[in-house]
């Protein structure tokens, strides 16, 4: 089955937006767009995320086996599907490496809490700032299915469920019902562990 042009037209345009704010440096990050029930289209392994090729994406099902055999997806594959299984809903979902979700989460407990930042609004249920939300960092792990299984147990143990999480040393993923709303979500989570890292930087 093939890939519509939309879809791989969206994932190649978030990865240059990705790209322009230097959150896929190399060949980090992956991005992936809900096709149907059963099939995620998903950047293909070692591309530039803003140079991403006509044939840079490809097809697997839920269980991150791919349409293609011969072609070879992100390594972080497992965990899109488990956001896709997780929330049926969620149609897209961004994975990327800046410097502020890679740092603060190096320095960062089980969570980052983020309070009071006007961009709070940006995600449903928090029509002011005065509100909070918490970001989950899990333990880097290079065995996906270990380290989904504890992504989906901290699910299990909060029903409100954050906005997105971090690796550790690692980046940040985030998921919403369509691209454009995942690269709101990147953006607003991203601006406000910017403004994290430079109250760290500036704090005597």
């Amino acid at each position: 089955m093939s890939i519509p042009q939309q879809a791989t037209d969206a994932i190649r345009a978030a990865g240059r937006r990705m790209d322009t704010f230097g959150w896929v440096p190399a060949t980090a990050g992956n991005i992936s767009l809900r096709m149907d029930a059963d099939r995620i289209a998903i950047t293909r392994s070692g591309f530039h995320k803003g140079f991403i090729p006509e044939d840079g994406v490809m097809a697997v099902d839920l269980d991150g086996r791919a349409e293609d055999s011969a072609l070879r997806p992100s390594a972080e594959t497992g965990l899109h599907c488990g956001i896709y299984r997780r929330f049926p809903n969620a149609a897209a979902a961004l994975h990327g490496h800046s410097v502020p979700a890679t740092v603060l989460s190096r320095l960062a407990g089980p969570e980052i809490r983020l309070a009071g930042y006007e961009l709070l609004k940006a995600f449903p249920g928090l029509p002011t700032h005065q509100a909070a939300v918490r970001l989950p960092v899990f333990e880097n792990d290079q065995d996906i299915g270990r380290l989904q299984s504890r992504v989906t147990q901290a699910w299990d143990a909060d029903p409100a469920h954050p906005p997105g999480y971090l690796i550790r040393g690692h980046g940040l993923y985030v998921w919403a019902e369509d691209m454009p709303g995942a690269l709101l979500r990147l953006e607003a989570l991203e601006f406000m562990l910017s403004c994290e890292l430079e109250t760290r930087r500036l704090r005597p």
